[in-house]
């Protein structure tokens, strides 16, 4: 990225601020079991999560403080929905419990990981975890609209548990943290270059 002055009054990064100021009203959603208004609003904020980004891309909109807010709005939205499937759906989510536990312990190691190491959150952006965001949107979604899909289930399951661990990787790996990264395998080809 270049050093000069960024301008951090732009639509991406209004969508990003919209999603955090929508966790409290989804907060709400939870706390009143209110599971209409839960779907919907977490479906707006996962519309534009992707919103934001093929924004930024398309109009160069890309910026260091863009990464960060995207990436805290992330971490919000996150963790409405995994709190909503605890709540409103406690049964499929006592079910399969072990598969829950490994998937929120292998998000939240690098999280705190990077909060200890380097004094704030992964904004990396890597495809995988774009990859992990759409397919645990339309996990979500489908699951409150639909009902449950074990082939799909699994198959997110899967691809978080790659991403994660990516995550994690680089955060071990290194020295400082970059945002917009693509791959860890982008990364170490420009090592070797």
């Amino acid at each position: 990225m270049e050093t000069k002055k960024e301008n951090k009054w732009n639509v991406p990064n209004a969508l990003s601020a919209y999603r955090i100021l929508a966790l409290p009203f989804i907060s709400y959603a939870l706390l009143t079991a209110d599971r209409d208004l839960f779907i919907l609003l977490l479906s707006i904020n996962l519309i534009s999560d992707i919103l934001d980004g093929l924004i930024a891309r398309l109009f160069n909109l890309q910026t260091e403080f863009g990464a960060k807010i995207d990436s805290i709005a992330d971490i919000g939205t996150y963790l409405m929905a995994f709190i909503g499937m605890i709540t409103l759906e406690k049964g499929f989510v006592m079910a399969y419990k072990i598969e829950f536990i490994l998937l929120i312990a292998l998000w939240i190691v690098p999280q705190i990981y990077a909060l200890i190491r380097f004094k704030r959150f992964p904004s990396f952006h890597l495809w995988s975890y774009k990859l992990t965001g759409y397919l645990q949107g339309i996990f979500i979604f489908s699951y409150f609209v639909l009902g449950f899909n074990s082939f799909y289930f699994h198959l997110m399951l899967s691809v978080s548990y790659l991403a994660y661990l990516e995550e994690l990787v680089l955060v071990i790996i290194l020295p400082k943290l970059q945002s917009n990264l693509k791959s860890i395998f982008l990364i170490q080809l420009q090592k070797k270059a």
